[in-house]
């Protein structure tokens, strides 16, 4: 058998493999050379943050842990992309790889999930959320101090094992991740943005390449999702300016109204929800990556220094 044209590197969950062959798919509509069922091979690289279940992401040394084993797969050229959830790509790649391509954005909505209740308001006082997510954990117990949220980590099919197990009595989970794995019937409800704000990045699938390979840049070219790339490179340089992390809650969702502009939501937080700041900004769709620089310069304001260097 020939060897590939395009080797595509992903972590081996469900949710990992739907998401590679969405790219796989959408580059072999593309391109004729690629249409061939043998001209894109799907490679799984077991990452540590998948090997390592027992402590939270802040723990083991953040979401780059999602990502490092496959970064390092394609700096050596054993793959020549990487499918990623866009929000497991850390805030700052190494200077030879660069994020290239993002599919059209799903819903990047939280979706809540419980056998029990129909909602986080429904829960009766004491009532165990389970999260990975410090910016989940910081909203809930910012609107509902009454809840207790404890670790939850694992894949989406995971944490709705251990919430049918009774380890909790809810979880929160991204509702375009629940869709990709046949599991949307598990959600009870879908949160407005109001009530749990999502991380940069959520429901979008990006890819990434070595930024000097010329070939896959114009590979993704043809499927790069415009509204999409315009709306994350908002939401991403709002987590630069704030330094973000897994260890600081951060939110941030960026939107294109009916009339073109760009409306830009972002959050910071305690991990223990006391004390929470929102900001919101709107301008061209042209100025996305000014408007997020300026969104994350006033929370920086707005909390002020002693409030960062909580988190740090």
């Amino acid at each position: 058998m020939a060897s590939p044209l395009l080797r595509i590197g992903t972590r081996g969950s469900p949710m990992a493999l739907v998401q590679a062959h969405c790219v796989a798919e959408a580059l072999r509509a593309a391109h004729p050379a690629l249409a061939d069922p043998d001209a894109i091979a799907v490679t799984v690289i077991r990452t540590t943050g998948d090997r390592v279940q027992d402590r939270t992401l802040a723990e083991i040394g953040g979401k780059g842990l999602f990502t490092k084993e496959i970064d390092e797969a394609l700096l050596s050229g054993a793959i020549d992309m990487a499918a990623h959830s866009v929000k497991d790509v850390p805030t700052w790649l190494p200077p030879a790889l660069t994020l290239a391509g993002i599919l059209p954005r799903d819903d990047p909505r939280d979706a809540f999930v419980s056998l029990t209740a129909e909602s986080l308001e429904a829960l009766p006082a004491g009532a165990v959320i389970g999260t990975a997510s410090l910016r989940r954990q910081a909203q809930i117990l910012h609107r509902h101090p009454r809840l207790k949220v404890v670790p939850f980590r694992g894949n989406a099919g995971t944490r709705l094992r251990k919430l049918a197990e009774g380890q909790a009595d809810a979880t929160i989970l991204g509702i375009a991740g629940l869709v990709r794995i046949d599991e949307a019937k598990a959600a009870r409800r879908v949160l407005s943005p109001e009530e749990m704000l999502p991380a940069v990045g959520q429901g979008a699938i990006g890819v990434t390449i070595r930024s000097d390979d010329g070939q896959a840049r114009g590979w993704l070219a043809a499927i790069n999702h415009g509204p999409s790339v315009t709306c994350i490179a908002a939401e991403r340089a709002l987590l630069a300016e704030l330094d973000g992390s897994c260890r600081t809650p951060i939110a941030g969702l960026a939107e294109i109204d009916a009339a073109g502009r760009l409306r830009l939501r972002g959050l910071v937080a305690t991990p223990d929800g006391r004390a929470l700041h929102e900001h919101e900004i709107e301008g061209a769709v042209a100025d996305a990556v000014r408007l997020g620089t300026e969104a994350g310069k006033a929370l920086k304001a707005r909390a002020g220094a002693a409030f960062l260097a909580t988190l740090g």
